[in-house]
């Protein structure tokens, strides 16, 4: 039986670490490098930087597979090295491709000649290309983790989507190795149509959750509630089961805003027409005000001087990141305001002028209003009874439905969610 490749990663950000730590759950022994020796040192002790689901026990399961260096010598026994750093993002989302270049260039000098390279990092089409070097086999694969939901894509990918210099080549024989393990489709393509592959999947969410929350919005003024629609959608083949269309926010977390930003760049550097990326993207900034306004308009435009409580400071459940959170862009708007914070990864520090509670229940004491704006899983068992007593004033935000609607309104709560209009309390319910 041929024995399996050893497959490399380089750079332990979150992509990196959930990727190596999946890999070594499908059987391969995995050289997982970063060259900061004080990361891997971290790593090899389980001391993991990122929250994501299942990655503690599977670290611990894989162990014996998991080799953690900060010396990239000991990438010269793989076959197979996938550079995948998290890519930083500024707040026009644009890419720094900075340390990427640099590991790249690492890595590359560390490798036998007969290594695949593989570009895992998101990056703008003719980036790939732009780095082919002689004697070197390089590949760009398209990387479609999800914040709260890494492991599990990681492991059990719908296809993978791999950008070629020449797509006519078979792959080299490790690498289809390492990539038939996971049983599903390849999709080779040239370099550049697989960066903008991952650019058009992205768009493609954006487009839905824009139309998702514009029509939301809609059903907040006219009397009808999107979560009635959503499954007369999901049943049209058009659309199909699996859509993006539950409302939110605004888009988070950077990545789609990156993209966002790399077509508008590529459009006017091209003349090509991107008015509708525009528009997704005046829509994310309209939703992302929406705490903030309701707020405002049910509360503190009578009451400026009200305790406000906030659960929820990641951008979304099961993360530790806060990039561009609605969550902190409301709080921001806040500030001097009497505000208490909770969130069960992510400390209050984050929001320097707030009071940090212990817990959800402890966070909303006192409180004249409630804001649930990460749906952490914890925060949908919440009672609403219990809210009651220990809130002093009886209004709740909830955007993304973490409490049962009916019983909050029982509870004696004005309860406000996106999709649907306002739901008044049943007045006589209060103690």
């Amino acid at each position: 039986m041929t024995a399996r490749p050893v497959i490399g990663y380089a750079g332990m950000t979150h992509l990196g670490l959930n990727s190596a730590v999946a890999s070594a759950e499908r059987g391969f022994s995995m050289v997982c490098f970063d060259p900061d020796a004080a990361l891997a040192a971290r790593l090899a002790a389980g001391d993991l930087p990122v929250v994501e689901p299942d990655l503690p026990g599977l670290w611990a399961k894989n162990r014996e597979r998991l080799t953690f260096t900060a010396d990239a010598a000991a990438l010269a026994g793989c076959d197979v090295v996938y550079v995948a750093p998290d890519v930083p993002t500024d707040d026009a989302g644009g890419s720094d491709l900075a340390g990427l270049d640099r590991l790249i260039d690492a890595v590359d000098a560390a490798l036998r000649p007969d290594a695949v390279l593989v570009v895992l990092s998101q990056v703008p089409p003719g980036f790939t290309r732009a780095r082919l070097r002689p004697g070197r086999i390089l590949y760009y694969q398209v990387e479609t983790l999800i914040f709260g939901r890494a492991i599990e894509r990681a492991l059990h990918p719908e296809r993978f989507i791999i950008g070629c210099a020449d797509p006519a080549e078979p792959l080299p024989p490790a690498y289809r190795a390492y990539l038939e393990a996971f049983g599903c489709p390849l999709l080779p393509m040239r370099y550049e149509s697989a960066e903008l592959a991952k650019i058009s999947i992205n768009c493609c969410l954006v487009a839905s959750v824009s139309v998702a929350n514009t029509l939301a919005e809609l059903c907040e003024r006219i009397g009808a509630d999107w979560s009635e629609i959503v499954p007369a959608l999901k049943l049209d083949r058009r659309i199909g089961p699996h859509a993006y269309l539950a409302p939110g926010l605004g888009i988070a977390g950077g990545n789609l805003e990156r993209d966002l930003a790399t077509i508008l760049g590529f459009a006017e550097r091209h003349g090509t027409d991107a008015g509708v990326v525009a528009a997704w993207e005046a829509n994310s900034r309209h939703r992302k005000e929406w705490s903030h306004r309701t707020l405002k308009a049910r509360l503190l435009d009578a009451h400026p001087r009200a305790r406000i409580a906030v659960l929820g400071l990641a951008y979304k459940e099961n993360t530790h990141s806060i990039k561009n959170s609605p969550a902190i862009a409301c709080l921001r708007r806040l500030e001097g305001a009497n505000v208490a914070v909770f969130d069960p990864v992510v400390k209050g520090s984050v929001v320097p002028f707030a009071e940090e509670a212990s817990g959800a229940l402890e966070c909303a004491r006192g409180a004249d209003a409630l804001l649930i704006l990460t749906p952490w899983p914890e925060f949908r068992t919440l009672e609403p009874a219990a809210l009651a007593g220990v809130m002093a004033g009886r209004l709740i935000i909830d955007p993304y439905r973490c409490l049962p609607q009916a019983a909050a309104v029982a509870a004696g709560f004005d309860y406000i969610t996106l999709g649907v209009p306002p739901i008044a309390a049943r007045r006589d319910a209060r103690a």
